[in-house]
């Protein structure tokens, strides 16, 4: 019994830590993290992070903390005390509670004197000494210093009625803290009941009509003060009329049925190009969209954001969804509000009763409002621009058929590209005849170019290729068509993959090989393999087996796997099935592509109709079924330091189970230097390579005796690139 009453205390005390973690607001939050990081220098201390160069500070999240950045500034850390206390002469830290006094007293002791003085002249003073339970959003005597002479000016003149105005706009007539300053809430003020507007971002800012409360939660007797960083004015139109008001905003007036939602109630952030930014835009550009409807909405859409944010409660890049549908980066650089990184905000926070409207003198244009030239503007496919350009293709670009341009990256063309028949071709074949989406590709489909040519969409467990070009950016969708950025330039095949070893001298013996082994058909019929072709080089050691039909099908089918595997799907370390049974360990070091640790990959990707072709510089020797049996390397090195003869190797070296045994057990009993012998390497790296040899070795020999047998590449001499 005990025991179940002390669980429900447990569970009852979790679910209330838990109630009151959720329930803390996000300034809250920030504040006890400053409190921690402040703790090191006494009670009630707060660490602040303070904009080197600025008067700029902020109470400090995980993040900023350990960034040392805010608005990509560097920050100093400063500690102050708390809000609500003060500091002892003599003591540490921040022990003592400030004198819980009213309002006017308050604003002497929270850093706004000057909100102080400008109640005494309007006369406001006795009803902030007196009884009642006020908010007062008290600007700091900073805020008062950056106000526009004339702007002053006019609110203490007129018999000081204007600045009772301002100053009961700043009050609410009920007592809030940061707690109930909610996101989006807004309450009536003291003036006429205009709405003051409040938000409380996830960052721990909270602002009041897009005024930063720097010194929250200063309470007195009869209420309680926010310090801000500037004079609030009463807001009483929408963002809409403010748009329609402004000469500057003239040509974004181009379609007010666009823009009709932002007549209706909510929270719009909206950054309006100037005329100056519709001016920067093409003539050409310009009057395509507007003549377009669906580019002309995307176009305004892409400029709201449905959330408010205002400028003071970005403290770094953030992305951020827009109407359209996409994403925009809303950050800062110190004073200056960005856009994708981007310092185009001239004019930050004209608050309307729905929203907020920061002025850019650039248009953004969303990528489903451009063409296809326009999407590849800019971008790290400028020389496959030029060479659709130049190849004629202009028109396809900048049009309206449905098509998918494949640009290659700029570091796919080697050295300077000069336009030719075939390139212009080949450039032909790099735009493909439907608007796709890369997340719409399936393995095996067949996607037909321009050029007439048929692609094949490879699907890997890492990557998306078509043919030989994998995509290695996110899909650009244009208004008609798309982008998809590729790795490589695109090699359509020419014929299969006979036909591509016809076409190569280099491929000679090995093409009388295949006629030898009756293998033709195989290479040319329908289908996706995969042929690791071994040049005319590594025959050199094997000519006598070229007129042996039966070992050579075996050998080459060897070389052959029933899959298409172009280099990018290639896995270090992967075993892969052969049509001759066994596998192939396939290593790698960068670039670098070895076979069962010896044969190098020296050209990848060469594709047919019915699959590739890499091409090695050695024959791939399997470990049993050829009648060529181990590789012919080790038998001499088992001449050389075993003191075996050339027959005695051979013959023992074809045995099964038990000759690698015997083998095993005879050089350690009569020459037990010989297997470190055997692994012997002049490079630098002999010793990792011997010990590896002889891992190998004992491994294969522990396999052979505890292990079932399953066909496989051998023993292993080579390293593969990741495997160990």
């Amino acid at each position: 019994m005990n025991v179940f009453v002390l669980d429900l205390v447990l569970v009852l005390g979790l679910s209330l830590v838990l109630t009151v973690c959720v329930a803390r607001s996000p300034y809250q939050a920030v504040l006890q993290h400053s409190r921690i990081r402040g703790r090191q220098q006494g009670p009630n201390v707060c660490a602040m992070q303070q904009i080197k160069g600025s008067d700029k500070k902020y109470f400090t999240n995980c993040k900023q903390w350990y960034h040392r950045k805010i608005c990509s500034k560097p920050t100093v850390i400063t500690y102050e005390c708390c809000p609500g206390y003060e500091r002892i002469p003599g003591e540490k830290g921040c022990p003592a509670a400030l004198p819980l006094v009213n309002i006017y007293n308050t604003l002497s002791v929270v850093g706004a004197s000057t909100t102080q003085m400008y109640s005494d002249r309007a006369k406001l003073r006795d009803e902030i000494e007196g009884p009642g339970s006020f908010t007062f959003f008290a600007p700091s005597n900073e805020a008062w210093a950056a106000l526009p002479t004339e702007i002053l000016d006019a609110l203490v003149s007129n018999v000081n009625i204007e600045l009772l105005n301002a100053l009961h706009y700043h009050m609410v007539n009920r007592r809030l803290t940061s707690e109930e300053l909610r996101h989006g809430s807004s309450f009536a003020s003291m003036y006429q009941d205009f709405h003051v507007h409040i938000h409380h971002y996830s960052n721990g800012v909270v602002t009041v009509n897009c005024a930063r409360l720097i010194k929250p939660d200063q309470h007195a007797t009869n209420g309680i003060v926010h310090v801000v960083d500037r004079v609030i004015t009463a807001i009483s139109n929408n963002v809409q009329t403010l748009i329609d008001v402004d000469e500057d905003l003239e040509t974004l007036r181009v379609s007010p049925r666009v823009l009709l939602s932002l007549t209706r109630e909510g929270q719009y952030t909206i950054f309006a190009p100037t005329n100056e930014a519709f001016e920067k835009i093409p003539k050409e550009t310009l009057n395509r969209i507007l003549g377009d409807p669906v580019a002309l909405r995307d176009l305004l859409n892409y400029h709201i954001l449905n959330q408010m944010q205002c400028a003071e409660s970005i403290v770094s890049g953030t992305p951020m969804e827009t109407l359209q549908g996409t994403v925009l980066e809303v950050g800062c650089d110190g004073d200056q509000m960005t856009l994708n990184g981007n310092a185009i905000v001239t004019k930050k926070d004209q608050l309307g009763t729905n929203g907020v409207i920061h002025y850019i003198n650039e248009l953004l244009i969303p990528d489903s409002a451009k063409t296809l030239l326009e999407l590849a503007d800019g971008s790290s496919v400028a020389t496959a621009t030029r060479l659709f350009v130049e190849a004629g293709l202009r028109a396809h670009l900048t049009g309206s058929e449905a098509l998918t341009m494949l640009a290659p990256l700029n570091d796919a063309f080697k050295g300077s590209v000069a336009m030719t028949p075939e390139m212009r071709k080949l450039m032909t074949n790099h735009l493909l005849k439907e608007q796709l989406s890369s997340k719409s590709l399936y393995h095996g489909q067949e996607l037909e170019t321009l050029g007439g040519a048929k692609l094949r969409v490879l699907v890997y467990r890492n990557n998306l290729c078509i043919e030989n070009a994998c995509i290695a950016a996110h899909d650009k969708t244009g208004r008609y068509a798309s982008m998809f950025t590729v790795d490589k330039v695109l090699t359509p095949p020419m014929g299969t993959i006979m036909d591509v070893l016809k076409g190569d001298d280099r491929f000679s013996i090995l093409v009388g090989a295949v006629q030898t082994a009756g293998m033709t058909e195989l290479l040319n019929q329908q289908g996706a393999l995969t042929f690791f072709a071994p040049t005319n080089d590594a025959f050199t050691t094997l000519n006598r087996i070229l007129g042996d039909p039966v070992a050579l099908r075996d050998l080459l089918n060897y070389h052959i796997l029933n899959q298409m595997q172009c280099a990018e799907s290639i896995v270090s370390g992967t075993p892969m099935e052969t049509l001759q049974g066994t596998v192939l360990e396939v290593g790698c070091d960068g670039d670098q592509m070895t076979l069962n640790g010896n044969a190098i990959v020296t050209k990848k990707d060469q594709l047919g109709t019915n699959g590739v072709i890499h091409y090695i510089n050695e024959l791939l020797i399997p470990d049993s079924g050829t009648g060529l049996g181990p590789d012919p390397r080790l038998i001499l090195v088992l001449v050389s330091v075993s003191g075996l003869g050339l027959v005695q190797s051979i013959l023992c070296l074809f045995q099964l189970k038990l000759s690698w045994s015997l083998l095993t057990v005879h050089l350690l009993l009569r020459r037990p230097d010989c297997l470190w012998r055997a692994a012997a390497d002049s490079g630098p790296e002999a010793p990792y390579h011997r010990i590896y040899f002889i891992r190998k070795w004992f491994g294969f020999f522990y396999l052979l005796w505890f292990k079932p047998v399953q066909q496989g590449p051998g023993p292993g001499f080579g390293v593969s690139c990741q495997a160990e």
